[in-house]
C-alpha cells in the first residue's frame, strides 16, 4: 500500500531548522552603512537610489546568506513619511502574536525607509499583512500597553504595497500578500493561463435539510464538456467553495491541470462556508453535514450532470476544519468517498467543543478523530495528509493521524511543507494532492 514518510521530517532526524530569525540582509546593511557617514543631500540620493532598485526587484528582498546555502535573508520594507510611528509586520504563523513588537519594523536613521529582515529556510512560502502607525504621539513604552496598540493596529493590516504577489484572505476585506523562496515547491498550475481551453464555473441554490439548510454551491464542469457524453465525470466534493472559486480563482489552476494531461476532465462541488458561525455549525466531525454532502449534495449533481458513483473515482477534500470535515465524511461513508485530501487538518477539534476565541484548546492523548480511525480498522479509501512545519502543535497531531491510519492498514500518504495555515499554500498542495489521489487523463 502507499505510504510517505513527512518528507521534511524522516523519523530519527534532527528537528527541521525553520524557526526566523532577526537578520539585516546585505542590501539594507549596505544602505546602513553609506547613510551611517552621508550629508543629507548624499543620504537622500542613497535613498532613492535604493527605493528604485527595490522597485525593479519587489518585495521582499530575497538574498544569499554567506556560508549557510540553505537559508536566505528575506527583508520585508515600508516606504514611510513624517507621519508614521511604527510599522507591524504579521506573517502567517512566523508572528508571534504574543509579542507583536517583535515584529516591527526599524527605520534606517535619515530616510523614509523601514525594515524587517528574517533568516529562513529557502524552501519557505507564506503570506504576510503590513500595518504602519499613523497615530498622533509615540508609542507606548509599557510592554503590555505597546501589545494592545499593536493588536489594534493588526485590525487595520493590508497588503504590502511593494509587494506585486498577492492573495485573498479569509473573513477579510483586505488582501494578504505572497513571497516564495527558491526551494519552495513550484507553483506549475497556479494562476489563469490564456492558452488553455476554460471550464465552466457555475452558482446553484442547492436544496438542504436542516440544520445544514439550502447552501450556494459553486460547480466547475471541465472544458467542451458535453452534458450528453456517456462517460461520467470523476468528481471532487470541496469544502470552502465560496474562497476556492469566489476569491481565489481554482478553475484556472483546474483548467491548466487539464490541459497538461495531469488530471482527467472532472466536476468539482464546492458549497460555500457562508460565514464564520456557520462554517463552525457544519464543519469538523458533524454527521448532519457529511450526510448533505453524500444524500443531498451528489444526488443532487448526478442528476444535472454525468457524474461517477465510484468512490475510488471520488474525492473530498477540506482544509483546517475542512480537513476533519473531509476525513470524517470517508470515516463514515466509505462506500461513497473512496479518497481524502486533508490539508492542515485541524484534529484538535472534538465533538463539544465551543467556538474558540483563541488559541486553539489542547489535546490530551491522542486526537479525537485519530482514536476514531485507529478504531475503525482499515476502509477501502486512499487518504492524503498536508500540513505546514510552522503549524505548531497540528504537525503533531497530523503526523500521529498518518502513523494510526497507516498502522491499521489504511492507503495513506503524507507530506509536509515549510509553511503555515496558508491559502498560499494549500492551493499548490492542493493541486499536487488531487494529482496524487486521481492524476492522469480519463481512460
Amino acid at each position: 500500500m502507499p505510504a510517505t514518510v513527512p518528507r521534511s521530517a524522516p523519523r530519527g532526524a534532527a528537528p527541521p531548522d525553520i524557526r526566523p530569525v532577526r537578520v539585516t540582509g546585505p542590501r539594507v546593511a549596505r544602505l546602513l552603512q553609506e547613510a551611517d557617514t552621508a550629508d543629507d543631500a548624499r543620504r537622500a540620493g542613497l535613498t532613492a537610489e535604493f527605493w528604485a532598485e527595490v522597485e525593479r526587484l519587489g518585495t521582499p528582498l530575497v538574498e544569499e546568506l554567506a556560508g549557510e546555502p540553505g537559508h536566505r535573508a528575506v527583508t520585508f520594507l515600508w516606504r514611510g513619511h513624517r507621519a508614521t510611528r511604527q510599522v507591524l509586520f504579521l506573517g502567517n504563523r512566523i508572528t508571534d502574536r504574543d509579542r507583536l513588537a517583535g515584529s516591527l519594523l526599524e527605520r534606517v536613521p535619515g530616510t523614509d525607509v523601514w525594515h524587517l529582515g528574517l533568516r529562513l529556510r529557502a524552501d519557505h512560502r507564506g503570506s504576510y499583512r503590513m500595518a504602519a502607525d499613523i497615530s498622533t504621539g509615540q508609542p507606548p513604552a509599557d510592554p503590555e500597553a505597546l501589545q494592545q496598540r499593536l493588536r489594534s493596529l493588526s485590525a487595520h493590516a493590508a497588503a504590502d504595497p511593494l509587494n506585486r504577489h498577492t492573495i485573498a484572505t479569509r473573513w477579510q476585506p483586505a488582501a494578504g500578500s505572497v513571497f516564495a523562496l527558491p526551494h519552495a515547491p513550484a507553483r506549475s498550475w497556479a494562476g489563469r493561463r490564456d492558452n488553455v481551453p476554460a471550464g465552466r464555473v457555475e452558482r446553484h441554490r442547492v436544496a438542504a435539510s436542516a440544520p445544514v439548510g439550502d447552501r450556494d454551491t459553486w460547480v466547475y464542469l471541465p472544458p467542451d464538456h458535453d452534458r450528453d457524453e456517456v462517460s461520467p465525470l470523476p468528481v471532487v466534493v470541496l469544502c470552502d467553495g465560496d474562497m476556492w472559486f469566489g476569491r481565489l480563482g481554482l478553475a484556472g489552476t483546474l483548467d491548466a491541470l487539464i490541459a497538461d494531461g495531469a488530471l482527467p476532465p472532472l466536476a468539482v462541488l464546492a458549497p460555500d462556508a457562508v460565514d464564520r458561525r456557520t462554517r463552525w455549525r457544519d464543519l469538523g466531525g458533524r454527521e448532519p453535514f457529511v450526510a448533505f454532502l453524500a444524500d443531498e449534495l451528489l444526488p443532487w449533481a448526478a442528476g444535472r450532470w454525468p457524474l461517477t458513483t465510484d468512490p475510488r473515482r471520488t474525492v473530498v477534500a477540506g482544509q483546517s476544519l475542512g480537513g476533519v470535515t473531509a476525513l470524517y465524511a470517508a470515516l463514515l461513508r466509505p462506500g461513497r468517498f473512496g479518497n481524502v485530501l486533508a490539508q492542515s487538518a485541524s484534529l484538535w477539534w472534538r465533538p463539544g467543543l465551543p467556538p474558540p476565541r483563541g488559541p486553539k484548546p489542547p489535546v490530551y492523548g491522542a486526537p479525537w478523530l485519530v482514536g476514531r480511525y485507529a478504531a475503525a480498522g482499515p476502509k477501502p479509501v486512499t487518504v492524503h495528509l498536508d500540513v505546514g512545519l510552522h503549524e505548531g502543535s497540528m504537525v503533531d497531531h497530523n503526523r500521529a493521524l498518518f502513523q494510526a491510519l497507516r498502522t491499521a492498514g489504511h492507503r495513506v500518504t503524507y507530506d509536509e511543507y515549510n509553511g503555515g495555515h496558508d491559502y498560499a499554500c494549500w492551493h499548490v498542495a492542493l493541486a499536487d494532492g488531487l494529482v496524487r489521489l486521481l492524476g492522469g487523463p480519463a481512460g
